[in-house]
């Protein structure tokens, strides 16, 4: 039977009690309580902190337990602003932290105060009062691109296409987020202007040759002055001509004058290659012969110099000795000459032998003469004794048989 089953009289047990008997004597009045308490009651404790509660908010308290249909004491009169400052507390709270904010490495915040500017935040953890200041975040490090393909009119009234891309970043956080109310478009709106304005001014060939790097330095300068005019706090990175075209009903007439164009700077550069090879070698040349026309001048004047210098002094000589000096002179001309003629000289004489002088060999061993002169003289070096003979026979037939003459005979 349980604890508490009904009927049970005095023998009911409490299970969290120590074993007391509750009983009932001389009019059942009450009995004893073991010593040991059982665990709290959830029902009481909730009732405990809704009586707390009633009680910090001047609520009443519960009801007593006198006669019947009678009330128990009121309790404390109710506070009407303690729920709203509670409420409040919590708010203020919510508010507060919700100020906290972090900034990235890459970022700027630009702090708006009601609409206006106030400040530029670095990167870190930082605090704004909500709903009163305005924080914008900027990226300051990243690239953005911007690509545009136009069909534009040239200097010459011709129509190309050109495809050009912009790289770009954010200088001046403040002047990107206040100044301008969309930047990319006003970026694109000013690289068309720069575009057109430099494509308008230059030649059709010019854009669709060698006219490119200029064409994009001078966009990016135009382009840039644009943008510190407006403000944008913007700084272009590069500007590149992706492609420059001519419209496609006459871009095969173009391809062939492009071609012809190169063919003509390749002829033009193999030219003045040849030119730079041959020309030093030209002037080489001619000065070569300048230079040996110069030295032989040089040598003729000298020589000529000589000639004079030596004939004054022979001149000076023949004046103080002039048989002599004329005698002498006669003897080197003749020396000269018979030195380079090949004739012999024969004294020719019944009385004395004859004597063979070879004045027709050179130094070094060699002779002028031909091969009918070796003929005429033996082994021995002397002459053959048959043109002995004839040399004697025609000296006896010419002098009348004078025993000496001086004969020539040529070989």
């Amino acid at each position: 039977m349980a604890w508490n089953e009904p009927g049970g009289g005095g023998n009911q047990h409490d299970p969290w009690s120590g074993g007391g008997r509750r009983g009932g004597g001389n009019g059942g009045g009450g009995g004893n309580r073991g010593g040991n308490q059982g665990p709290p009651d959830l029902d009481e404790a909730l009732k405990k902190f809704q009586d707390k509660l009633n009680g910090m908010l001047g609520g009443r308290g519960g009801k007593g337990g006198g006669g019947k249909g009678g009330k128990g004491g009121s309790g404390k009169p109710r506070n009407t602003l303690a729920l709203p400052g509670l409420l409040l507390v919590i708010a203020l709270a919510i508010w507060g932290a919700s100020g906290f904010y972090l900034v990235d490495q890459a970022e700027r915040g630009v702090v708006l105060r009601f609409g206006k500017f106030q400040d530029v935040v670095t990167p870190g953890l930082h605090w704004n009062p909500p709903l009163i200041d305005d924080v914008r975040m900027v990226n300051v490090t990243r690239v953005r691109s911007l690509t545009q393909s136009q069909a534009m009119l040239t200097r010459d009234e011709n129509i190309v296409e050109v495809e050009i891309s912009a790289q770009y970043q954010v200088n001046n956080p403040r002047d990107f987020v206040l100044n301008v109310r969309n930047p990319q478009l006003s970026i694109e709106n000013a690289l068309d202007s720069a575009l057109r304005h430099v494509v308008g001014g230059t030649d059709m060939i010019e854009i669709l040759t060698s006219g490119r790097e200029i064409l994009g330095s001078s966009v990016a300068s135009r382009l840039q002055s644009y943008l510190d005019s407006y403000g944008t706090g913007i700084r272009l990175q590069t500007i590149n001509i992706e492609s420059t075209s001519a419209p496609a009903p006459v871009i095969d007439a173009f391809d062939d004058v492009i071609r012809a164009r190169e063919d003509r700077q390749r002829t033009i550069n193999e030219g003045m290659a040849y030119a730079n090879a041959i020309i030093p070698a030209a002037q080489g040349q001619a000065q070569r012969l300048v230079e040996q026309g110069q030295g032989y001048r040089e040598s003729v004047v000298a020589e000529a110099q000589g000639q004079a210098n030596r004939f004054n002094a022979l001149l000076v000589q023949y004046r103080n000795a002039p048989e002599i000096m004329r005698e002498r002179l006669y003897l080197d001309a003749i020396a000269e000459v018979f030195g380079e003629t090949p004739k012999v000289l024969i004294d020719v004489s019944d009385e004395t032998p004859l004597m063979y002088l070879p004045l027709d060999q050179r130094p070094g061993g060699t002779r002028s003469g031909d091969g009918e002169g070796d003929s005429a003289r033996g082994e021995s070096g002397e002459l053959d004794p048959r043109v002995l003979e004839r040399l004697r026979t025609t000296s006896s037939a010419q002098g009348g048989g004078s025993n000496s003459g001086i004969r020539r005979e040529g070989r």
